[in-house]
């Protein structure tokens, strides 16, 4: 088995990538079983998580099968050294009050800096790797003021190495949000709130994906025509978020997300997404993902 991968793109796979590993044991498991049976891209892990430290021992045995990422936490639970102003109270703040705070400069880059080193390294202890990519839970990690502190942390961790982690731009055109029809205020506004995310990613050098697709209303009895609408006016380098889990309790008090994620498993499971999925080739022990090789071939 080698560590260089296919080509990734809508000719050669679209990138479906499961968010929140390590949420819950439901989640987890859920995810961890998709990637056993070939149904996943990527999955990313919350560090931040209780869980995390044992579930780390399941990613780690399915790194061989998907690009394994990092799932930046700032808005759920308790971040994982003190962040006075950031996170009161021991406590990450609403996404709605993260937003606020971007969009008139409150965001305390230091402590974002320190929290986003932390949630990494905490990654690589229990990983042994490096992540393969990092996104955000709720998309933080692209909002202005945010986006600075986590390419500061990213940029000096990654100088100097041959593969650098793709970053996710939750973005995307806007021809092609409105031909999918699926939640367009949502994934508009989100495209509005990474306003130049895509342009200081490529001044930095990092790779990123051209095409994000996978924002819904969360209903779970359209989880068929969402993962269709989201293979509609794919991007060159396109990547799709899900959301698969068990439901527990846990997830019950943490997530209103609740239905939608047990019927993303079943179609999952059953082959139901209606694309070529990509997945790495590597042993669990491989190099990251180099994702230039990947979209060889690409624009």
């Amino acid at each position: 088995m080698t560590d260089r991968a296919p080509p990734l793109g809508p000719r050669g796979g679209v990138l479906l990538c499961a968010d929140d590993f390590a949420m819950t044991q439901g989640v987890s498991r859920a995810i961890i079983e998709l990637a056993e049976a070939g149904r996943l891209s990527a999955t990313s892990a919350m560090t931040t998580s209780p869980h995390w430290p044992s579930h780390a021992t399941w990613l780690a045995r399915a790194r061989g099968r998907i690009s394994c990422g990092l799932h930046l936490n700032l808005t759920l639970g308790a971040p994982l050294g003190p962040m006075p102003t950031f996170a009161a109270g021991r406590q990450f703040p609403k996404i709605s009050e993260v937003t606020s705070r971007a969009l008139t400069g409150r965001i305390n880059q230091s402590e974002v800096r320190a929290e986003v080193a932390r949630q990494l390294a905490a990654f690589e202890l229990e990983m042994g790797f490096a992540p393969d990519h990092v996104d955000g839970h709720q998309h933080v990690h692209a909002l202005p003021g945010v986006r600075t502190a986590v390419l500061d942390v990213l940029k000096t961790r990654f100088e100097g190495r041959d593969r650098w982690p793709l970053l996710r731009n939750p973005a995307d055109a806007a021809w092609r949000i409105t031909a999918r029809r699926r939640a367009c205020l949502k994934a508009a506004t989100l495209t509005a709130l990474s306003s130049g995310y895509a342009r200081a990613l490529k001044h930095l050098g990092f790779e990123t994906n051209d095409g994000f697709a996978g924002v819904t209303d969360f209903d779970e009895h359209s989880v068929g025509a969402d993962f269709a609408a989201a293979c509609r006016a794919m991007g060159p380098r396109h990547m799709v978020m899900c959301h698969p889990g068990y439901v527990d309790e846990e997830l019950r008090r943490l997530d209103p997300v609740i239905g939608r994620r047990k019927a993303e498993y079943d179609i999952l499971m059953q082959g139901g997404f209606p694309h070529e999925i990509w997945r790495p080739h590597r042993s669990p022990v491989g190099e990251a993902v180099s994702w230039r090789d990947a979209w060889r071939g690409t624009v």
